[in-house]
């Protein structure tokens, strides 16, 4: 079966601000099943964002070749047709939201697609109750906090029905109550609907939420692993430029001091059991 996302050898140069030219990808290859959580780290430089910017044919690969549901993205007749498949949500959700108000902010993509007005208040409602914004749909955007706009920002791409949403870094500009409400949404979206999910990240903890982490270092991928796995591979992320998550980082410590601790522990939840089990033993 074909993968959803199918990124084939692709190179992406670009020219730098002193006419150089520079390599982003260097024969980049990821392939990403339909419902797929897929999260891709790196540090600055590393590629990630002009990856997330092939899936919806915002670039184009210098070379190799880049597919969505077999939809080669360099080919402008298909441009549209991607773009209804794969959605993109940016760092910045003031640079995304076009409308005074929240329901009509929603609304603009499906308008200006052509959609029935019936059909058109449908979605909106869906849309916004999907991200938990149902209550706000009157409120004035500028009045919301970051992470409630991000959250409309969203809706306004569920609204145009894609089956994947691809966000660069949708936290990166949130404060952590706000990172922490369009997390909920991202896991909802993806496990309630089936929505395919790419997220760009920073924050190792949002990646540990995805069903699988890819890393890029220098336009291409390091590893390519369920988050467990990455994230005690600490040495490798740590040569890339990256932390794992805190949870890991404390065991670590404990296991450097002499404490019996297992891989694969991951989450607060976790830790706090691994914790529990040395406690009890050391009390034996």
């Amino acid at each position: 079966m074909n993968s959803f996302i199918s990124a084939d050898s692709i190179k992406f140069e670009y020219k730098n601000i002193e006419g150089q030219t520079q390599l982003a990808l260097d024969g980049l290859n990821i392939k990403i099943d339909k419902g797929e959580f897929v999260a891709v780290l790196g540090h600055n430089g590393s590629g990630k964002s002009t990856f997330a910017k092939h899936m919806n044919a915002i670039l184009v690969p210098t070379e190799g070749k880049l597919t969505v549901k077999g939809m080669d993205t360099a080919d402008d007749d298909l441009l549209y047709d991607i773009r209804q498949c794969v959605g993109m949500v940016f760092q910045n959700p003031d640079n995304q939201l076009v409308a005074t108000v929240v329901e009509e902010d929603v609304a603009f993509a499906p308008e200006n697609l052509g959609v029935p007005r019936e059909e058109i208040r449908k979605r909106v409602d869906d849309a916004l109750e999907a991200v938990g914004m149902t209550k706000y749909k009157l409120h004035a955007t500028y009045k919301l906090s970051g992470g409630q706009k991000q959250r409309v920002a969203i809706g306004g791409i569920i609204a145009m029905r894609p089956e994947c949403i691809v966000l660069d870094e949708p936290t990166a500009m949130l404060d952590p109550v706000g990172r922490k409400e369009v997390m909920k949404s991202i896991r909802m979206l993806n496990r309630d609907l089936g929505i395919t999910i790419v997220l760009i990240t920073h924050h190792m903890n949002e990646a540990a939420e995805a069903d699988r982490v890819i890393v890029m270092s220098k336009g291409k991928v390091i590893m390519d692993a369920p988050p467990k796995e990455v994230f005690w591979r600490t040495e490798e992320l740590y040569d890339a430029g990256l932390s794992v998550p805190q949870p890991v980082e404390l065991l670590l410590l404990m296991r450097k001091d002499g404490a019996e601790i297992e891989e694969g522990v991951l989450t607060v939840e976790e830790c706090a059991e691994a914790l529990a089990k040395i406690i009890k033993s050391a009390r034996k």
